[in-house]
């Protein structure tokens, strides 16, 4: 999750960055898109959560099967007017962050959640200190 840093125009269309995303994942190793049976989907929305946006979702449906959303409008967002690659480093971030969520639900490990909470707690912690 990102903080909002403000809103200026996207350097990256939503078409290009689909095919950003698309030269991304073709990058990944079989192994590490094993039983991603919906893939890997770019959706033009912005997600938040409270203040934060969020760039990726790891979905796991027992009627849609198991999926990565990107919110490109989440990335356009919080990068704006963002050299082109600040968005592929964002991107590629991201990309490793859901597929480690993937990786670990076929394991049965939920580390990184327990991180991400972990994480919130502490910048709770922080609001409420002011």
């Amino acid at each position: 999750m990102i903080t909002l840093k403000g809103r200026r125009k996207a350097t990256l269309t939503l078409e290009a960055f689909t095919a950003l995303a698309d030269r991304l994942v073709d990058k990944l190793p079989p192994r590490l898109v094993r039983d991603l049976n919906g893939g890997l989907v770019v959706v033009p929305e912005a997600r938040r959560d409270g203040e934060f946006y969020i760039m990726g979702e790891y979905i796991e449906d027992p009627a849609l099967g198991r999926f990565i959303i990107f919110y490109y409008g989440s990335f356009a967002a919080v990068l704006g007017d963002a050299e082109r690659e600040a968005w592929e480093e964002e991107l590629w971030e991201t990309v490793k962050h859901e597929l480690r969520h993937h990786v670990e639900a076929l394991a049965g490990a939920d580390d990184l959640v327990r991180e991400e909470l972990a994480e919130l707690a502490r910048w709770k912690r922080q609001d409420a200190s002011g």
